[in-house]
């Protein structure tokens, strides 16, 4: 009897000590899990000054690519980068007026297009590039831009706009001012067009007497050359932008379809049939 007592009592000691071990594992576990959060609240902390830290520093700097719309800061290293960018894309290739590429190149795209146009912008930033790269530097294209009111929904604002573009012309740097326009482009409508962006942006064209075209900008030409290309897109039946015309430098000019305005190959596609024709 004693000895079955003894192993009755034995077995209860082990119960409450086993009890004791679950109690102490369920509290280091518990102490870990807090330790866990703890760590990882004081992480989060962490990682939110990082985020902070950096996004003070791309405001700074005027963070982003050289190819990612928006304004940049005065003399910001962005500000650099997207004037070295533009210089690299367009230096070297005559320019005349609304003309990008040699006179006598076999074949002339013309390219309507509206300053605040989202659309205008991502072509300007992605195939074009290639565009100027392969068909125009090499004097196998020709392209002309044309003025059309789609996205800007203030008629007086649009004039501005395009008018300051053109007043580059004059110097043979419209092209200079369109793309640097493209690359810094806001919401449209938002109210981003004002005399200090259209100023800034004659600042960062490389060689631009702004004197000079401060002047130009009076000039009442343009205002009839707006009036002029929205009549040329209505007879060609375009009401958006970018639109564009294609065909033999000095002969008759067609639409050009396209299916995206990144991908280049259905635009050399385009060139290289009318230059084989």
């Amino acid at each position: 009897m004693s000895t079955v007592d003894d192993e009755g009592d034995l077995t209860r000691k082990q119960r409450r000590e086993q009890a004791r071990e679950q109690r102490r594992a369920a509290e280091l576990a518990a102490a870990q899990g807090d330790t866990r959060r703890t760590r990882l609240i004081q992480l989060g902390g962490v990682l939110g000054v990082v985020v902070v830290i950096v996004v003070v520093i791309l405001v700074a700097t005027g963070g982003g690519s050289s190819n990612t719309p928006g304004k940049v800061a005065p003399n910001s290293p962005r500000e650099t980068q997207l004037i070295s960018t533009v210089s690299s894309l367009l230096g070297g290739i005559p320019e005349s007026g609304n003309a990008l590429g040699a006179a006598s190149a076999p074949v002339t795209l013309v390219y309507f297009g509206d300053l605040q146009c989202p659309f205008c912008g991502e072509f300007s930033r992605t195939a074009l590039n290639q565009l100027i790269e392969r068909f125009v530097r090499p004097g196998k294209l020709r392209i002309e831009y044309r003025n059309l009111e789609t996205a800007t929904h203030e008629p007086e604002t649009f004039r501005t706009q395009q008018t300051a573009a053109m007043a580059a012309g004059k110097q043979n740097l419209m092209w200079y001012y369109l793309e640097l326009f493209y690359r810094q482009q806001s919401a449209e409508n938002s109210g981003y067009v004002s005399e200090e962006f259209l100023r800034t942006l004659a600042r960062q064209v490389p060689g631009l007497n702004t004197t000079s075209w401060l002047a130009a900008r009076s000039n009442p030409e343009f205002g009839t050359q707006v009036t002029t290309d929205a009549q040329a897109a209505n007879n060609a039946g375009f009401s958006g932008t970018p639109s564009f015309l294609i065909g033999r430098t000095g002969g008759t000019l067609n639409k050009l379809e396209y299916e995206s305005l990144r991908n280049p190959a259905p635009f050399a596609k385009a060139i290289e049939s009318v230059a084989k024709a």
